[in-house]
């Protein structure tokens, strides 16, 4: 479930659990930008201590735009998605219209001593898709372009600017009748999305993201505009595949697998909260089960007083396929359905659908901070993720029990927990063949909670989290989605990279041996006697 995907059901919780939208969650994430570190000695962050001439010079060498905070459009320029993060001053805002563009701001940056601070959606859980120093904001390159490959491998393959948001990327990709699997919050970036891994509603199909990247173009730390795939910079293209985003560089674009838009069915079943414990053991052993072509989630929610139960998802196939495997988990869980609905929808719609978009065009389906046609809001909250790699057991009425206890400690907030299917061609990859190690797992589970922006309140949410943390330890296999960024997770080096943690290790101090591109959980350049960042 991405950040979007939560305002969904966070809203949802909040309201009574009554209602929560018709589509599924899924876990995309938005993009990565983990907690930064303090600046490197002599790094600048602030406007104040650089001679405005040199800001002059870099905004006169962009073919974008540059925006000060003396400029009327700072105050929008510089918001996250977010607004627990509204405080953050960034130096300047580079709206970066080409790779050039980003190669005159890494280059400016790094020759005064600036951060530099990529950005595609601003979606980063922990606000560090903004902060001092200079953002390049990558969205002005949005174009995609398709094009049809007949008789190789892939049937297309469709080039996709690194700043395009997720909802535009479909809808594009739809014109042109391909598909490239992603999630589902359209004001995520393609490009934080595609670093991180990728999880989405046809996953179980396709892969992750990532796994369809062919190739890249990505600015380094020293301003070299780079195309790496299987052949060129591979050991870079390897990384950029579940690495996550910010560590090696700014992307400025991708070269996408697509593939001919399929036949879609989606369902969604509510049932009785006094089910949860069966219905949760039985969605993991059904979707374990199911093919390839069937992706679900399994929605445990408390908010304004109530619980609510859900399962929700996707078939790659028709929908009297989808009737009876929806059939199936309602035998299995043992329990009626309080509301079943299982029907085709067409690919776009089917999109807009698992974003919350349901009742919305493409142009409305944006942040109405952001683009004037759009509608959507921004909202706050904090979470964290876990993997599950084999059936629970007992642990299923854990998280049961952690879900009632965010009902009963926090009955003013919305939250809980989402069991996202992993499994089919995700599973189907080995951990070393991209960077993305988690490849074992029966689900990932995010844990959330509406938190608001008061300290506070952020402050109980955290505490909720940690109780999570603590009571379903024995039942997760201490891996973390890295799309997922935690900024409190201990080991988070293993806990995202596992057995790959090395390789990106040996990638970074290649390509960025002065950590130029460095954040409290980016990936760092040598590793000290413990295995850990040095």
């Amino acid at each position: 479930m991405d950040p979007c995907g939560r305002r969904q059901f966070l809203r949802a919780a909040a309201a009574g659990c009554a209602g929560v939208a018709a589509a599924t969650l899924t876990g995309c994430a938005g993009e990565r930008r983990p907690r930064r570190a303090a600046p490197r000695a002599g790094a600048t962050t602030t406007t104040e201590a650089l001679d405005p001439a040199a800001w002059a010079a870099l905004a006169s060498s962009l073919t974008g735009r540059l925006v000060l905070p003396d400029d009327p459009a700072y105050a929008t320029a510089r918001l996250l998605y977010d607004p627990r993060f509204d405080d953050l001053r960034p130096a300047a805002v580079a709206y970066c219209a080409s790779p050039a563009d980003v190669q005159r701001c890494v280059a400016f940056a790094t020759a005064h001593g600036v951060v530099p601070v990529p950005r595609c959606g601003g979606h980063s859980y922990a606000g560090y898709s903004g902060g001092p120093g200079l953002v390049i904001d990558v969205t002005p390159m949005h174009d995609v372009t398709v094009t049809p490959t007949p008789g190789a491998p892939a049937p297309a393959r469709a080039q996709v600017g690194a700043g395009t948001l997720l909802v535009d990327l479909y809808a594009q990709l739809a014109q042109a009748g391909v598909l490239v699997p992603g999630g589902s919050c359209p004001s995520v970036g393609i490009a934080g999305l595609a670093l991180g891994g990728g999880i989405g509603v046809l996953a179980r199909r396709y892969g992750l993201t990532c796994d369809a990247v062919e190739s890249l173009d990505i600015v380094t730390a020293d301003a070299t505009l780079r195309t790496c795939d299987a052949e060129r910079d591979a050991d870079l293209h390897w990384a950029c595949r579940g690495g996550g985003g910010g560590n090696f560089g700014v992307v400025t674009s991708f070269t996408f697998e697509a593939h001919p838009i399929p036949e879609l069915a989606l369902f969604t079943v509510d049932f009785p909260w006094g089910a949860a414990t069966d219905v949760l053991g039985a969605w993991m052993a059904w979707q374990q089960a199911g093919p390839d072509e069937l992706w679900s989630n399994c929605q445990l929610s408390a908010g304004g007083g109530g619980f609510a139960l859900r399962s929700a998802g996707v078939l790659v196939g028709p929908a009297s396929a989808l009737d009876g495997l929806v059939d199936a988990l309602v035998r299995s869980a043992g329990a009626a359905p309080t509301y079943r609905f299982v029907g085709p929808e067409q690919y776009l719609h089917a999109m807009l659908v698992e974003a919350g978009c349901a009742q919305l065009d493409v142009s409305q389906c944006h942040l109405s901070t952001h683009d004037p046609p759009g509608v959507l809001g921004r909202a706050a909250s904090v979470a964290s993720s876990a993997y599950v790699s084999a059936p629970p057991g007992d642990g299923v009425q854990a998280f049961v029990a952690a879900v009632e206890d965010l009902g009963a400690t926090y009955p003013s907030s919305g939250g809980g927990l989402v069991f996202d299917a992993y499994g089919g061609a995700v599973n189907r990859v080995r951990p070393a063949d991209t960077a993305f190690v988690h490849r074992h797992a029966v689900c990932g589970i995010q844990a959330t909670v509406a938190s608001g922006v008061a300290p506070s309140a952020v402050a109980g949410a955290r505490a909720w989290l940690g109780h999570v943390a603590t009571s379903c330890q024995a039942y997760v296999d201490g891996q973390a989605y890295q799309n997922y960024i935690d900024p409190t997770l201990a080991d988070w080096q293993r806990a995202y990279y596992g057995s790959n943690l090395e390789r990106l290790v040996q990638v970074k101090a290649a390509v960025d041996p002065h950590d130029v591109f460095s954040f409290a959980q980016s990936v760092p350049v040598s590793l000290d006697a413990r295995g850990r960042g040095a």
